[in-house]
């Protein structure tokens, strides 16, 4: 990594936000919030952060495997596809937010943007900052 560790948080991400604790137990907070939420399944959840790493960059989402290439449900499908979009494009055609509101509840869409969202300024805070599969705190 670019910087130090600092001594607060368990993973080397939490140790490099660490250096601000106050903002390391906000994130850390928000991050249960979102993945404790039984709203998707570990599974959707799992392919959003997949898909993400590699549209971020970050080499330590990356160590920890490729988005799926056989996803049979097909709201992870969707989702897949939203996160893989966002990251090229600022905003969701009209036919994709379509398609979104014919899977998706209004409260779902807002979750999963949401979750998008935190993953990915998650991914490129790592990203940013050089974290490696490698790092050893």
């Amino acid at each position: 990594a670019l910087i130090s560790f600092s001594q607060n948080g368990i993973t080397p991400f939490q140790q490099l936000l660490g250096h601000n604790k106050d903002i390391l137990e906000k994130w850390a907070s928000l991050e249960n919030c979102i993945f404790s939420s039984n709203t998707f399944s570990a599974e959707l959840k799992e392919e959003v952060r997949r898909t993400l790493a590699f549209n971020n960059g970050c080499e330590y989402c990356k160590a920890k495997g490729a988005p799926s290439k056989n996803i049979i449900d097909l709201k992870t499908q969707l989702a897949s596809h939203i996160a893989d979009i966002s990251g090229k494009k600022a905003h969701i055609s009209d036919e994709e937010f379509i398609t979104l509101k014919e899977c998706f509840t209004d409260s779902e869409i807002s979750e999963l943007l949401a979750l998008i969202c935190f993953i990915t300024a998650s991914q490129r805070f790592g990203a940013l900052l050089g974290l490696e599969p490698s790092c050893q705190i």
